[in-house]
């Protein structure tokens, strides 16, 4: 004779979904965690390439207006300059700015996965059954949101680094900025409350295809090439996330120098003014041509494939690391 177990009481299944729901913060806290101390380790480790790409693409450098400077001279003055320290400078403010951000890209992307994925394969064990994987229009646009999500949320951070590292010091090595708190301060003091958002708009414009294409080309190289057995997955994603980082970075660069360009307006020794995005495309263009729009993009591509790599590879390393904790 089977005996069947009574179905659980009210308070039985209240505790079960309390309990689900405090395992699933405790995750997304983690994956979030993991993805901040992603985003600063490969930050740290490139902030020397992201600086001369930035002077590069703000023309801040002292050189003449609209003059062509190598990768090696500016690395040249910012040594004369500022000494070794300034390859890192604005490092505090990218890692103030770049553990919030990450957090929120990687933790978020994994979430709008797992929403995209319930509602493509019609559950959660069935995504979680088929590898997690999704069409490259799905993954698409579950890193693009995302990167919107990441962006709005960082962005006073983000204009504060861009003046940091955007200008080379001033004779003597007098620089304009004196931090990140004293740069948003100042540009607030200055400038407007307002002014911390300048060039938000080609931000969120740039955030949603540049984090877009980066997750969806990692999606389309796992589906591509379906993991094995004895395929270390850390590896996998140093190699996919570096492509998915050129590709992306590669197709975005034109709005990223606008954005740079907004975000000095009105900055400490900078004369340039516009009227929004495309009055800043315009005149760019007529003023320089369309090489402006790509100036530093060889740097910018020699420092994304790293700095993506590492991201992507860390990111896997520490959630391996720490699943065994929550």
């Amino acid at each position: 004779m089977t005996t069947t177990s009574p179905p659980p009481s009210g308070l039985q299944r209240q505790e079960t979904v309390a309990t689900k729901a405090a395992h699933g913060a405790a995750d997304m806290t983690r994956r979030m965690v993991c993805g901040g101390l992603a985003g600063m380790i490969a930050k740290t480790a490139t902030n020397p390439l992201d600086r001369i790409r930035m002077l590069s693409q703000t023309g801040e450098h002292g050189a003449a207006s609209g003059a062509k400077v190598t990768p090696f001279q500016l690395y040249k003055s910012i040594l004369q300059n500022e000494g070794i320290v300034g390859l890192w400078a604005g490092n505090g403010a990218n890692l103030l700015r770049v553990f919030p951000a990450k957090s929120i890209v990687f933790a978020s992307n994994d979430f709008y996965r797992s929403c995209w994925g319930y509602l493509y394969w019609g559950s959660n064990e069935a995504y979680a059954a088929n590898a997690g994987q999704l069409p490259w229009a799905l993954s698409f646009l579950s890193g693009g949101m995302a990167g919107m999500s990441a962006s709005a949320a960082t962005y006073p951070l983000d204009l504060a680094r861009g003046r940091i590292t955007g200008k080379l010091a001033g004779p003597g090595g007098k620089k304009h900025y004196k931090g990140i708190v004293n740069t948003v301060v100042v540009t607030a003091r200055e400038e407007g409350v307002r002014a911390l958002y300048k060039g938000i708009t080609p931000t969120l414009l740039g955030a949603m295809p540049y984090e877009g294409i980066k997750f969806g080309t990692v999606g389309i190289l796992d589906a591509t090439f379906p993991k094995k057995e004895d395929d270390n997955n850390v590896v996998r994603k140093l190699m996919f996330g570096g492509a998915g980082g050129a590709t992306a970075g590669v197709m975005t660069y034109p709005n990223d120098t606008i954005r740079r360009l907004l975000q000095l307006q009105g900055s400490k020794g900078t004369t340039a003014h516009f009227n929004g995005y495309w009055d800043c495309a315009r005149k760019t263009y007529a003023k320089y041509g369309i090489e402006r729009f790509y100036r530093g993009a060889g740097i910018n591509l020699v420092r994304m494939v790293p700095n993506t790599a590492i991201q992507f590879g860390s990111y896997e390393l520490l959630k391996q690391w720490t699943a065994d904790y929550f």
